[in-house]
């Protein structure tokens, strides 16, 4: 019976067992015959409504004020410079900011959805209508890399917008881990808006290419420019180094990346370091070339 509850509130929540820590922006009601649960947004409801809807089914009266409580907290400490929220000193958290592509998603949807995939003990505020904070206690975190990239595709999926998340570092609870996050959100709006639409954003992936933006004019010219040069003449070489590059110097997952035979590759790789007397199996010689490989997409872009 729940279910033809979604036919009338469109942003309805449908869940397999009792939500056991869901926002407190919803009204939870269960069908004890048949053991269901529907979440129902407060605003879409009316006193009226409620009343009626009480009549039918049970009403789950959940404890959300601490939760409540706690995400208000954390959004004044972050965002209004306010005081700290009150956690044992020797916690530690990692905030893991998330962006998607368009702020017509629900939030309590994504919310619901979000805590599924983390723990229901996580913290989410939302920083705006399309960009928010996933905030686990190091006891909590369970996610790798991996597993947040699939998440991350699972979401776009079952919503239909882009999502993309910044892995924060472990930082321990103190005045500074303000300033660390505001570094780090500072790093993930270069990423998105300088290096694509990734699903995942790290330090070490949006760093080289923040470095890179950021250095002086002379800089930039005295990185070689007979690589650069030789990029403008031939964009597949540059897109094959690059890839090769971030691959780790990888040749099975570049070939396989590039769509194209392990000889191939090792041609074009051959033909670059001919050309430019630079080896790439040298970590020196490496970390030029990547550098100048940002400076040219920069350029380019």
């Amino acid at each position: 019976m729940l279910s033809k509850l979604l036919s009338i509130y469109e942003n309805a929540i449908m869940f397999l067992n009792q939500p056991v820590n869901p926002t407190d922006q919803l009204y939870i009601l269960c069908n004890e015959a048949e053991n269901e649960w529907i979440g129902i947004p407060k605003t879409d409801v009316s006193e009226k409504e409620l009343k009626l809807l009480k009549t039918i089914f049970k009403l789950v009266e959940v404890q959300t004020t601490a939760n409540h409580s706690a995400s208000n907290g954390w959004y004044e400490f972050l965002f209004s410079n306010g005081p700290l929220p009150s956690y044992p000193s020797e916690t530690s958290f990692r905030l893991i900011q998330f962006h998607m592509s368009s702020d017509d998603a629900n939030q309590i949807e994504m919310e619901s959805a979000l805590k599924g995939f983390f723990t229901e003990d996580v913290l989410i505020i939302w920083e705006n209508g399309s960009r928010g904070i996933v905030i686990e206690e190091k006891t909590q975190i369970s996610l790798s890399e991996e597993e947040l990239i699939s998440m991350s595709e699972t979401l776009e999926s079952d919503f239909y917008v882009k999502i993309s998340f910044f892995i924060g570092k472990l930082h321990s609870f103190s005045l500074e881990l303000r300033e660390k996050f505001l570094q780090e959100q500072e790093y993930f709006s270069f990423g998105i808006h300088n290096l694509g639409n990734p699903h995942i954003f790290t330090f070490e992936r949006v760093f080289p290419a923040f470095l890179a933006h950021h250095l002086s004019e002379e800089l930039k010219h005295k990185v070689n420019q007979e690589v650069i040069e030789l990029f403008q003449d031939d964009p597949e070489m540059f897109s094959t180094v690059k890839i090769f590059l971030e691959n780790n110097l990888n040749a099975s997952l570049t070939a396989k990346r590039l769509y194209i035979h392990r000889n191939t590759l090792q041609y074009r790789i051959d033909k670059f370091c001919e050309k430019t007397g630079i080896g790439l199996k040298d970590f020196h010689g490496a970390f030029t070339v990547f550098l100048a490989c940002l400076l040219f997409e920069q350029k380019r872009n």
